[in-house]
Order: C-alpha cells, then sequence, then structure tokens
C-alpha cells in the first residue's frame, strides 16, 4: 500500500509501505481505510519543512471520512463508515491503526464532503465554548481561510451582532460572504483597526479571534482591534515564540486572552456533525477543490499558494468510490 513522505522541502511523494497488522491480544483498534480528506493549514509547515514538528512517514493529513476493514474492539463494525482523526496528523496512508476513540459516526445528512468537514468546525466549536456568550457582540475574526470561514458561519449562528472578516487575500473576502460575514476588511488596502472602528462606533471588537497561526499570525493586529474589556480567541496555532509581542498594550485595555487547542471526541466533532446535517451551517462554498491521490504534489502545492481561490483542498484515496 502507499503512504505519503516528504523528501524535501514543498516536495512529497507516495511510497511503498507495509500494510498494518492489529495488535495480537490488544483490543479497541481498528484499521481505517481513508476515502476522502483535505488539507488543513496546519499541514503545510510538514510540507514546507518549517520545522515546527518532526517529520514522519505517514504525515501530513487528520481531516478524513474512510471505512473500518478491521477492527478488535467493539464500537465499530467491519465496513462502517466513519470521519477519524489520526493522532499526529500522520494519516497520509492508504490504511492504518487507530484507537477506536478516534471515530465520530457519519449522519446520513451529510454529504461526504461536508462529513470531512465536520472535524474542522468540532475544532472552532471546541474553542468558542471558551467564550461566554457571542449574543449581540461585534467580532472580528482575522484570516478568512478555512477555518476563519468557519468562524464566520459559527459566530452567526450563536447571535453575534456583527461579523467582521479581515483578510489580506480579495477572494477569501468574497467567499466570506457567502459564509455569514456583515462587513470585510481587506488589510492588504485599507487600515484595519481604522475601518473596524468605522463599523463599531470607534469602540472596537467584542471579541477577536486570530485564524492565521504559524509563521503569518496576527497576534498584535488583534490587539489593535480589540476594544477594551474585549476578548482574543487565539486559535491559530502559534510559533513557539512571539518576538514583539505587545502585551502591555493588551493589559492597558484590560483584554483577556482564550487558547484552544485539542477538542472532545464525544462532545464537539459530534456536535459539529450534528451542526452540518441540521443545516445551521452551510459549509458547501468550502469546498473549491479535489484532486487524486496521485495528484497529492499538486494538492499541496494548490494548498499552499491558494491557487484559483483555493479554500479547502480535498483528496481522494483509492478505495473511494470503489
Amino acid at each position: 500500500m502507499l503512504a505519503g513522505q516528504f523528501t524535501a522541502p514543498h516536495r512529497i511523494d507516495l511510497v511503498e509501505a507495509p500494510e498494518p497488522q492489529l495488535t495480537p491480544g490488544g483490543s479497541g483498534e481498528m484499521i481505517f481505510e481513508p476515502e476522502l480528506t483535505c488539507l488543513c493549514g496546519s499541514d503545510t509547515p510538514y510540507f514546507t519543512w518549517s520545522g515546527e514538528w518532526p517529520i514522519r512517514l505517514g504525515h501530513s493529513l487528520h481531516e478524513m471520512i474512510g471505512r473500518v476493514v478491521a477492527t478488535n474492539g467493539t464500537r465499530w463494525k467491519i465496513g462502517d463508515r466513519v470521519l477519524c482523526v489520526p493522532p499526529e496528523q500522520n494519516g497520509l496512508w492508504e490504511r492504518y491503526i487507530v484507537s477506536e476513540d478516534r471515530g465520530v459516526a457519519i449522519d446520513s445528512r451529510c454529504t461526504d464532503a461536508q462529513a470531512v468537514l465536520a472535524q474542522p468546525l468540532g475544532t472552532a466549536l471546541f474553542a468558542l465554548k471558551k467564550l461566554p456568550t457571542l449574543v449581540d457582540l461585534d467580532v472580528a475574526i482575522v484570516g478568512q481561510g478555512p477555518m476563519g470561514q468557519l468562524f464566520n458561519m459559527s459566530v452567526k449562528a450563536l447571535g453575534a451582532r456583527q461579523v467582521i472578516g479581515i483578510d489580506k487575500l480579495e477572494s477569501r473576502l468574497k467567499t466570506s460572504w457567502k459564509c455569514g460575514v456583515t462587513s470585510t476588511i481587506c488589510n492588504a488596502v485599507d487600515d484595519p483597526v481604522a475601518k473596524l472602528k468605522e463599523l463599531t462606533g470607534g469602540k472596537g471588537a467584542d471579541i477577536v479571534i486570530e485564524a492565521v497561526g504559524h509563521a503569518e499570525q496576527q497576534f498584535n493586529l488583534c490587539i489593535d482591534l480589540l476594544g477594551y474589556g474585549g476578548r482574543i480567541l487565539y486559535f491559530g496555532v502559534a510559533p513557539e515564540i512571539i518576538n514583539g509581542l505587545r502585551w502591555r498594550d493588551l493589559i492597558f485595555k484590560n483584554g483577556t486572552v482564550h487558547t484552544s487547542i485539542i477538542p472532545d471526541f464525544t462532545r464537539d466533532f459530534p456536535l459539529a456533525m450534528q451542526w452540518i446535517a441540521e443545516r445551521r451551517v452551510n459549509v458547501d462554498p468550502l469546498v473549491t477543490h479535489t484532486f487524486k491521490l496521485a495528484e497529492i504534489q499538486t494538492a499541496f502545492e494548490t494548498f499552499r499558494d491558494r491557487r484559483d481561490g483555493a479554500i479547502k483542498v480535498f483528496v481522494e484515496f483509492p478505495a473511494y468510490r470503489r
């Protein structure tokens, strides 16, 4: 069978790997066969060899649906289709062993692509539970990539008064209008702080969500956008050290910072699946590109470069529609 291997910066190859075997005498395991997956911003540091994380065979995918092809557990039976989230994003295999607890039932009302997107939506919902309320608040979302778009639709569903999408790419801001924003700001063209103050009567945002992360993180911009006594939800995975962080400015605004990582498999991903199935949110505008597994290099390049308005780039494994 095939597995992914990053062989050089910006280069991924498919290499032969041994078939997985259930642990003799073990329990609670399943062999999962991916069918449909999509790329995430947290996969990009592996592709670029950023040095943030060690790179292993099977990196990097973690948002996927597929079938249980073997199990020594009791939760799933052979043939069940589930949403699966492999640990440490190590899911670029045609088949792999994973704990049965890392599977989530697929709602029959969801399309396959929608079911895959329950994974990233679940991470957004887990993060938003850190906030006491969103009702009647002005929310600014910095970064209008896949996660920013999911935050747009989620905070709208949870009662925000204004949903303000901020990004440097006009192409992404066009998608934002399909995902629930009330206003957009292109900070490659306009002063985002001045424009946001116009929208909020000079007070700034009640909530600012950082959905960029990694080397391009925008923590200082979030501080500038924040109104007095407001909250920053730092969702984007930050670099280990953020140089030049203006912490004193945040203190004098009496701001609060929330962080978020590692959602609950029993609550957050099933809730996201429910939201999508019940049409509380519409994730369809995020699906922009689809490639075969053999085209995985092009898929990563398209996602990295945001080609042709790329938001969510999907990849079909050989098992898909078999």
